[in-house]
């Protein structure tokens, strides 16, 4: 009998405690955005890139002496990619993406009559470009 009447007291209790209402939020509007983009889902990069190696041909001050070195780059090689750079003072050319330090040195090679200071330096490069094999088309 206690059982009941001790079930009955808190049952009666926490009706009479329980409240009810509605809850109204004001909130700046930009909230909701930054939220949709935290939760939204990052497509992959457009160019990843790994660790690998370019040739430095040439540096200048001027923009217009790495255009002309750009130039004569692609007038002799114009399947290997071109980057220009610019940290203060200087502008800087580089070439290739090159996964080894090898696969460098052989085109640093052929480039040493043209370019003879030219040498090879470590940088993050975009994955290199696949070639379909021409039986296949």
């Amino acid at each position: 009998m206690k059982i009941i009447l001790a079930s009955v007291f808190f049952f009666v209790t926490s009706l009479s405690f329980a409240q009810s209402g509605e809850v109204t939020v004001i909130k700046d509007s930009r909230i909701d955005g930054l939220v949709s983009k935290e939760g939204a889902i990052d497509p992959p990069a457009i160019n990843p890139q790994i660790d690998g190696f370019r040739i430095q041909l040439f540096f200048d001050s001027e923009r217009s002496a790495i255009n002309d070195a750009r130039g004569t780059f692609i007038s002799k090689y114009p399947r290997i990619d071109t980057y220009t750079t610019y940290s203060a003072p200087n502008f800087f050319l580089r070439v290739g993406d090159f996964r080894t330090r090898l696969e460098a040195e052989k085109v640093m090679d052929d480039l040493k009559s043209f370019f003879p200071t030219s040498f090879i330096v470590q940088e993050k490069i975009n994955l290199p470009r696949l070639e379909k094999d021409k039986r296949d088309q």
